[in-house]
């Protein structure tokens, strides 16, 4: 089955469950992209979270010096039902950790919606999010060094170690 029906089911499916928790936040709204020519300017804040990248500019620097591929969840870590489960049940094992440490640079565009981000930062997600395409949370996208799209997916039935395997085999297709 192709991602972008699983995406569908899984986003109508999230809809009728968590009673609209799981709706994609509009693609373009005025108040999330506006900002100001100082604001355009600066870049995003660079913060650990949990040793994930939210500055994209510096993911992409960081993968460049690593020789490694970038690892970006585009998510709604705190109303994003799949998203909350792809975490709980992925990116927080150590099984996933210790093999992200080793094989990618981890960088999350997140959609908060109980959380205040700078403007910027905001920007930068919701610029990604159209640059990339996403339409639905959570995306999950192997990019190279250079932000180029290799492969998307999505949360993945399994836990950490499936999750792991799959990635490493869609890599592994990406090198030949």
């Amino acid at each position: 089955m192709r991602y972008e029906a699983i995406l569908t089911v899984s986003v109508i499916m999230l809809g009728s469950a968590m009673a609209g928790e799981g709706k994609v936040p509009e693609k373009t709204k005025s108040s999330n992209v506006a900002v100001s020519t100082n604001q355009a300017a600066a870049k995003p804040e660079v913060k650990d979270f949990n040793g994930w990248h939210t500055d994209f500019a510096n993911a992409k620097q960081t993968a460049k010096q690593k020789k490694q591929l970038i690892l970006a969840d585009f998510s709604g870590s705190d109303w994003c039902g799949w998203c909350i489960k792809l975490e709980k049940e992925v990116f927080s094992q150590e099984i996933f950790k210790n093999w992200a440490k080793d094989n990618v640079v981890l960088f999350i565009a997140d959609f908060p919606r109980a959380v205040a981000q700078p403007d910027n930062l905001k920007k930068q997600n919701q610029d990604l999010m159209q640059k990339y395409g996403v339409e639905g949370f959570p995306s999950v996208l192997i990019l190279d060094a250079d932000g180029n799209l290799i492969h998307q997916t999505g949360y993945m039935k399994g836990g950490a170690q499936v999750y792991v395997d799959k990635l490493q085999e869609l890599i592994a297709k990406s090198a030949k």
